[in-house]
């Protein structure tokens, strides 16, 4: 799977944005690495710097010194709508009549298309083919008629998909959640301001407090001297739509999302996947790094039942080695994952062991993980996942794969198994999911592992009542 993005807004008293937002986007960098850019404004005009590669690569000195301002917006990207080049790079910027604006878009919507078409019929003239152009027309469109809050509310009536915005109109920042809450946005306190972010760990890189998270459907509009901020909720609905693998696999587990803390949360999914699929072996060991919360977890629900299992780090991670699905081919896909990856054999050898990851996507990487602990020993390996099946693509901004690519989308646990040669495998449960989140389940996006989805996708069943809005020239 390929991250999201990354969003984050500040607005201060009496210093330039462009600093604690670039140190935001550091904190953030999970969550994309093709592209990163900041977008300022001093009170006459905008100023923005959006590069492609990572964000320390993006800004040197120089450029965070021509960014003046004391509000700004920022953006790190990875492209799950639109081209992998500086077009589609954010935060996107126009100018209008009425002003400057400024967008950086977390998610992805559905119904893009649909809407570029209508927008393109009445002369918008786009230079990019992302999602986050059209809804940053859109928005510019109703700003020349309508009043702020009007009209982001009239643009929301519009758009369809997963999507949490901080926005720049003139020098006041905004941020926005879609109507069902499934990209994570939160809004902290500074000592000279206030800062909008995807997750809680860009507040704390500011020494700053969380607040709390944005409401699904809320507008919050920053006041541009720092002082304060507003608060408008703009529509509401029964059930949310929160995106259970923020939790599973992407957000850091130092950030609090939707008011739980990651590792914690992490950490009690270990403990129901011991309690529903446990197995006795010599060591428990997790896949680096997002399976060690898990795996902890997994360990010390195993201790308390069944006396002693050792929890121990079997596999090493080389942390300066690029991510594997940018390798051109299959083999050195393969070759990177030993070099990413080098078992400790004393940990493994002659020994049974239960690996644990967060989730299986494709295969590959299982399968090339049990065969290196074969090779080092390991007399059984028994492979234990945080996270349900992944079955179906997700359409709300992960790139997490095809039908035809997912392992599990038409072959059953056990061929799945077989395939990655393994003595067993066992996944967590929905119910486990939502028990260790404390929320119902119709409250939660599980399209990529049930099929059906929180929102109207063309050829695609829903898990609730709703329809794209339509789209027709006011």
């Amino acid at each position: 799977m390929h991250e999201k993005c990354g969003v984050v807004g500040v607005s201060l008293a009496d210093r330039a944005a462009a600093r604690p937002l670039y140190y935001a986007l550091y904190a953030l960098q999970h969550r994309g690495q093709e592209s990163a850019g900041i977008i300022t404004h001093d009170g006459f005009q905008q100023h923005s710097h959006v590069e492609m590669g990572l964000v320390g690569d993006a800004f040197d000195p120089a450029d965070i010194a021509s960014l003046n301002g004391s509000n700004g917006i920022g953006h790190v990207r990875y492209p799950t709508a639109g081209s992998v080049d500086s077009s589609c790079a954010q935060p996107f910027s126009v100018s209008f009549k009425s002003g400057s604006l400024g967008l950086s878009h977390n998610g992805n919507l559905v119904n893009a298309g649909a809407l570029r078409d209508e927008l393109a019929g009445l002369g918008h003239a786009f230079t990019s083919d992302g999602d986050t152009e059209v809804i940053a027309h859109d928005l510019a469109r109703n700003l020349l008629d309508s009043g702020l809050v009007e009209a982001v509310e009239r643009t929301m009536g519009k758009i369809h998909g997963s999507y949490s915005l901080t926005v720049m109109h003139d020098d006041r920042v905004l941020g926005l959640r879609d109507p069902q809450g499934n990209r994570p946005l939160c809004l902290g306190e500074l000592e000279d301001g206030y800062v909008l972010a995807s997750e809680s760990a860009a507040i704390d890189a500011l020494d700053g407090e969380l607040i709390r998270d944005v409401r699904p459907g809320e507008l919050v509009v920053l006041d541009p001297d720092g002082s304060g901020y507003s608060t408008y909720r703009l529509t509401t609905l029964d059930h949310t739509a929160h995106c259970f693998f923020e939790h599973v696999y992407f957000a850091r587990p130092d950030s609090t999302i939707d008011g739980k803390l990651v590792y914690e949360v992490r950490r009690e999914l270990g403990r129901k996947l011991w309690a529903e699929n446990g197995i006795d072996t010599d060591v428990v060991m997790p896949v680096p790094d997002s399976g060690r919360a898990f795996a902890s977890g997994y360990a010390e629900a195993a201790n308390e039942n069944e006396g002693s299992v050792e929890f121990a780090e079997g596999l090493m991670k080389n942390r300066y080695v690029g991510r594997t699905f940018i390798m051109p081919t299959q083999d050195e896909r393969e070759r990177a994952v030993r070099l990413k990856l080098n078992p400790i054999t004393s940990t493994v050898e002659d020994k049974t062991v239960t690996l644990i990851d967060d989730s299986i996507v494709r295969g590959t990487t299982s399968t090339q993980l049990v065969e290196l602990l074969r090779d080092v020993g390991a007399s059984e390996v028994h492979l234990r996942i945080g996270s349900p099946a992944i079955t179906a693509p997700c359409y709300m901004g992960i790139d997490m794969a095809t039908r035809e690519e997912l392992i599990a989308a038409d072959r059953t646990v056990e061929e799945v198994r077989e395939t990655i040669d393994a003595d067993s495998l066992a996944y967590l449960s929905p119910g486990a999911i939502a028990d260790a989140l404390d929320t119902e389940r119709d409250d939660l996006c599980m399209g990529c592992i049930t099929g059906e989805y929180p929102y109207d996708i063309d050829g695609e069943p829903t898990d609730r009542p709703v329809r794209q809005p339509v789209i027709a020239d006011d």
